[in-house]
């Protein structure tokens, strides 16, 4: 299994070994993932802060962890500039490093100030996944309008819709944009998410797993601080709203991963 979207190397995996070296509370968060399965995870970037901390935790697991490299639309602001610069200077400078520009995108659900700005980092990023030539995985909230504008100027951008939660008439518009992927999390297992129809409207081939650690915790773990280990939850409802078996599940996602991300 892959988890094509998480978080664990911030700081609330921290907890686990409080006086321990650092990152040790974040490798035993890994090796919890692989033991339950999950042999790949890839850790999208935050912003200039989370850069650090992403590093070092793939390079104590190399094998197992791969890495995007962009800034998420929540973390424009006054200094966007500055902070564009320093993730596509990371990126420009050892773009082998990583398999994906991401996390970036709009979000314009907790505020609309930088819509303008989102818009253009947004547009720089997709510029540069078409210059190293790596998909994009892409924050989506309340954006999906200004999303589809920005990609219609990159149609050779592959991407990704990360944390889809959208409806079937959704899929069906994004999939006019473009041959796009969508990655489910743990949103789907929650009783009034009624996303069966959404997940059944995707092509078996563009489905991608994901858990978006240390957030949306999957049923029965709603609530709690979410981790890699709990992908399993997630592809099990996959499953159900196909009619497919668990490991037919996992097989197709992790195969549309490994196509995707060209991940080895």
């Amino acid at each position: 299994m892959i988890d094509t979207h998480t978080h664990i190397y911030l700081p609330q995996f921290d907890d686990e070994c409080p006086t321990a070296s650092a990152f040790k509370g974040r490798c035993n968060t890994v090796d919890r993932a692989i033991e339950a399965g999950v042999e790949k995870m890839i850790f999208p970037n935050i912003d200039r802060a989370s850069i650090e901390p992403m590093l070092a935790l793939h390079a104590m697991r190399p094998h197992n962890t791969f890495m995007a490299m962009g800034l998420h639309p929540t973390e424009v602001k006054e200094n966007w500039q500055e902070e564009l610069s320093i993730c596509m200077s990371v990126l420009d400078d050892g773009p082998s490093s990583f398999v994906a520009v991401g996390e970036v995108g709009i979000d314009l659900y907790w505020d609309k100030t930088f819509e303008s700005e989102q818009m253009t980092v947004f547009d720089r990023q997709v510029e540069a996944a078409c210059r190293h030539k790596m998909p994009v995985i892409i924050h989506c909230r309340e954006g999906l309008e200004q999303v589809l504008e920005v990609l219609a100027g990159h149609p050779e951008a592959p991407a990704v819709f990360h944390s889809f939660g959208g409806s079937t008439d959704d899929v069906e518009r994004i999939l006019a944009a473009g041959d796009y992927y969508f990655g489910f999390n743990g949103i789907i297992t929650f009783k009034n998410s009624k996303l069966d129809d959404t997940i059944r409207a995707v092509p078996s081939n563009r489905i991608l797993s994901e858990t978006d650690s240390p957030y949306l915790s999957p049923v029965p773990f709603r609530g709690r601080t979410n981790e890699s280990a709990r992908l399993p939850h997630i592809i099990a409802k996959i499953a159900e709203a196909r009619g497919m078996t668990m490991e037919d599940a996992a097989r197709q996602t992790s195969n549309n991963a490994l196509k995707f991300f060209k991940l080895s």
